[in-house]
């Protein structure tokens, strides 16, 4: 896990519409990286969604938005075009992007205990450095929380 003011990991990855990203092809802007449980779920739709809809003043901010989770390339791929998701989702079925950012921790559903995602936010600057982190993200208002932490472009 990077520390703040450390270099991000370079890390590659497939997405949704099967090309690869590597956060090292992102330098020289904003990187929001955004890690999330499941496609298609109720948190994870909304968080999407709010991302989405704040986009263009993501841009003019010169900040790229990337979501990351466990779901194959296709699952990412009919979540985008549902939701109308104009940035890349990164599949990570081996949990190299999650365990490089350690947000694979035990959580608690229905009793039961499993692995899972934590829902995580991490800015990048445009030298590559992570700026600032959310861990246990609740939806309302965390993406409009990520933008203000993103200097307005002059």
């Amino acid at each position: 896990m990077p520390d703040i003011g450390k270099k991000a990991p370079a890390l590659g990855g497939t997405t949704g519409d099967g090309s690869t990203l590597k956060l090292g092809d992102l330098k020289g802007q904003w990187v929001v990286l955004y890690f999330y449980p499941k496609d298609s779920t109720p948190g994870c739709t909304n968080e999407a969604k709010d991302f989405r809809d704040l986009y263009p003043k993501f841009r003019k901010r010169h900040a790229e938005i990337v979501g990351v989770s466990r779901d194959s390339a296709k699952s990412h791929a009919n979540f985008a075009a549902k939701q109308e998701l104009p940035f890349p989702l990164v599949s990570d079925p081996d949990e190299t992007w999650c365990r490089a950012f350690d947000v694979i921790h035990e959580k608690v559903l229905y009793g039961k205990r499993h692995m899972g995602v934590v829902r995580s936010t991490f800015l990048i600057d445009p030298d590559g450095k992570l700026v600032a982190e959310w861990r246990g993200v609740k939806v309302p208002g965390h993406a409009q929380a990520v933008l203000d932490a993103i200097p307005a472009s002059k």
